[in-house]
């Protein structure tokens, strides 16, 4: 079987130049994600512009994903090679953003002395550095470290979303976003989200049209307003840093769970984030825990996994890929896919739906089913907006999904739904001529021969909202 879960990875230092990228690519990477809280605007322009040269240079579809700063708090910059933290030294904080040591840290939010109380615990970065609040003096604050480390660049700083008067998406996020929707990127994440209204704010142009949004789920808040977040999205990424320093560590598997369920359940793509092969920043090959850490967000259900550091500023992005490739590839051959597809299906009853929801999970449904009992070729899912291929893939059907759209946006953002190949088909007027270009493509570019049966599914016109029609048919 073919690696059926997508692989995100993160652009950065190790990774920017033009062969690394290439061979990225070749080792399994799906979607490109630029970190913008990172470097100025013109770098990142500049890279994205060298991402989407290099992928089409290489022929082969390739997301790219631009991701929002969003309200982070972050320290001023460490000096080059990093400051270490040490357990039982007392450290001062104040709000600024010139320079940090590892005595005196400057965090770039003005209330900081307002907003952290004696006795909170601060998680620096991706918290394993630790201090705890034992003095304010009204502009500054004293903290005893309790697990000393390294920081280097501008790490971030968990302050309590309760607590956090910043919100997003920030004047800065939306700066950012206008200069990325202009140059057509395929998708954007927004970092911090707490209800759907964070989402709206964003005011881009519904997928295709513009980007697809992901939401972070990363406060409290979000786990709160789950549903809502995932209705207002187009995909939706578990973001473990901050959740895990928001809530009790001991419950943020169970989290994690819950929110890849529902999001599949809704027919959005979930992405699970942070810390996945971290070792390998360093090391040739992860831990025995990560390895089991990936194949088992797999085993959970995510559409996606995504690499962070290791890809960044690791000292082999390459092989880091091509390791996160092997490993999913292996979980997607042991997934209970009989038992998940009909977990799905009883989540789905128990909604309430618009008409043509229901019409879109009979239809897949009957694909699903219909599609392992013929020992179907491909599910070939023609589809405008993308909307047919992210309906069935919620199944996660054994039956390769292959999905063909006229719009190269929809081709970009099907990059990131699991179990999707996504082929590019011409504009055609009417659904009859779509159906017999993607059977001729289905032949052509993917190996599939005259005579094998095919399930297609689609709206019954290029404008319908629904995916209202299923034919079984063979490759002429």
């Amino acid at each position: 079987m073919a690696r059926r879960t997508k692989i995100i990875a993160t652009i950065g230092p190790s990774c920017s130049d033009a062969p690394t990228l290439r061979a990225m690519m070749e080792a399994g990477m799906d979607v490109a994600r630029i970190n913008l809280s990172h470097g100025s605007l013109d770098d990142s322009l500049a890279l994205y512009r060298r991402i989407r040269s290099v992928s089409h240079e290489w022929g082969h579809h390739l997301g790219i994903l631009g991701d929002l700063p969003g309200p982070k708090v972050r320290c001023a910059s460490f000096p080059e090679g990093g400051a270490e933290l040490v357990e039982g030294e007392l450290i001062s904080l104040r709000p600024g953003n010139s320079h940090s040591d590892s005595h005196d840290i400057e965090v770039d939010y003005e209330t900081l002395a307002v907003d952290l109380h004696i006795g909170d615990r601060l998680a620096f970065g991706d918290g394993s550095v630790v201090a705890v609040v034992e003095d304010s003096d009204g502009d500054s604050l004293k903290a005893r470290v309790v697990f000393g480390g390294k920081l280097q660049g501008r790490p971030g700083l968990h302050i309590p979303s309760d607590r956090l008067r910043l919100t997003a998406p920030t004047d800065n996020d939306l700066k950012l976003l206008d200069a990325f929707v202009t140059e057509g990127v395929d998708m954007v994440a927004l970092s911090f989200v707490r209800s759907a209204h964070d989402l709206r704010r964003l005011g881009v142009e519904p997928a295709p049209r513009g980007p697809m949004v992901i939401a972070k789920v990363e406060t409290r808040a979000a786990v709160d307003n789950l549903d809502g977040i995932i209705e207002a999205s187009g995909a939706v990424m578990v973001a473990r840093g901050d959740l895990g320093a928001e809530c009790p560590i001991e419950e943020l598997p169970h989290l994690q769970k819950v929110i890849i369920e529902r999001c599949i359940a809704l027919g959005r793509p979930a992405i699970t984030a942070t810390q996945m092969l971290e070792s390998m920043i360093h090391a040739p090959v992860p831990t025995r825990a990560e390895a089991s850490d990936v194949a088992n967000a797999v085993f959970d259900g995510s559409s996606a996994v995504m690499l962070s550091g290791e890809t960044a500023i690791g000292r082999d992005p390459v092989n880091t890929v091509r390791t996160m490739a092997r490993i999913t590839a292996r979980a997607d051959e042991e997934f209970d896919y009989e038992t998940w597809a009909q977990r799905i299906m009883n989540l789905r009853e128990d909604q309430t739906q618009r008409e043509e929801d229901v019409i879109t999970d009979a239809i897949t449904m009957a694909a699903w089913r219909v599609s392992e009992t013929l020992d179907a070729k491909a599910i070939i899912c023609l589809s405008q907006t993308g909307f047919t291929v992210r309906s069935i893939a919620r199944f996660r059907p054994t039956t390769p999904i292959l999905g063909f759209s006229p719009d190269p946006r929809t081709i970009n953002q099907l990059t990131l739904s699991w179990g999707a190949t996504p082929i590019r088909t011409g504009d055609h007027a009417t659904t009859a001529a779509l159906v017999e270009d993607s059977l001729r493509l289905a032949r052509d570019a993917r190996g599939l021969r005259t005579g094998d049966p095919v399930v297609v599914i689609s709206g019954h016109s290029t404008r319908t909202r629904a995916t209202d029609t299923l034919r079984v048919m063979r490759i002429p």
